[in-house]
């Protein structure tokens, strides 16, 4: 019987690994595959400014040494908006299936000319991108020029009325009959299926993109 994946789960910017959305996401991704979660040495060490890229990324990789051992199956790389960037950069230097961004932080402070595009031109590892529709961060017509001009297979679900952790906004929620629970399993059913295919390697398609779920009834 094959591996389950091994998924490495890195944080974003503002919050450690034990922050709730991390292990809210943790549990979802459980589901799915080996979750390994750790913490950028700035965390570990209780300053809020984040480590210079170098010293980001040999963490990173630090990480991702400890996690793999002994492990045959496929990785996955899966970060929310700074961990998801991070997570591309080790991506070039370490093989790894596939790389799953939370929030992707293409514009720097929400600046639209801080474009952090570079390692996505770079890459060759299949991604999948997670972007709420207000996420100022990463401004969807901003990334469809980006993933226009990148050479990895990449796959993006939007998630309409998400903000940069995908949060749906309340009215949204209330007006589609929705709950966050509901938009939650869609996506971890997008990376369920991403996975899948590129463990099977399958073609991703450019341009999917898949928006809020359609409520279900409760039939229990």
């Amino acid at each position: 019987m094959p591996e389950r994946p091994l998924i490495l789960f890195a944080p974003g910017a503002g919050a450690p690994s034990s922050h709730p959305w991390m292990q809210k996401w943790r549990d979802y991704l459980s589901n799915i595959g080996e979750v390994v979660l750790f913490d950028y040495l700035y965390m570990s060490n209780g300053s809020r400014r984040p480590d210079p890229l170098p010293q980001l990324v040999a963490t990173h990789r630090a990480a991702l040494k400890e996690a793999r051992e002994g492990h045959k199956g496929a990785v996955f790389l899966a970060g929310k908006s700074m961990g998801g960037r991070i997570g591309c950069h080790v991506s070039l230097e370490e093989a790894v299936s596939g790389l799953i961004c939370f929030g992707y932080p293409l514009c720097g402070a929400g600046d639209r000319t801080r474009m952090r595009d570079a390692v996505l031109r770079k890459l060759s590892t299949p991604i999948l991108f997670l972007q709420g529709t207000r996420d100022n961060l990463c401004p969807l017509d901003l990334l469809e020029e980006v993933r226009a001009g990148m050479t990895a297979p990449t796959r993006l679900h939007v998630v309409a009325e998400g903000d940069h952790s995908l949060t749906v906004a309340k009215r949204r929620l209330r007006a589609e009959a929705l709950t966050q629970e509901a938009v939650d399993r869609s996506l971890a059913d997008e990376i369920d299926e991403f996975i899948e295919a590129v463990v099977a390697g399958k073609t991703l398609s450019p341009s999917v993109t898949s928006r809020c779920p359609k409520p279900q009834r409760d039939i229990s």
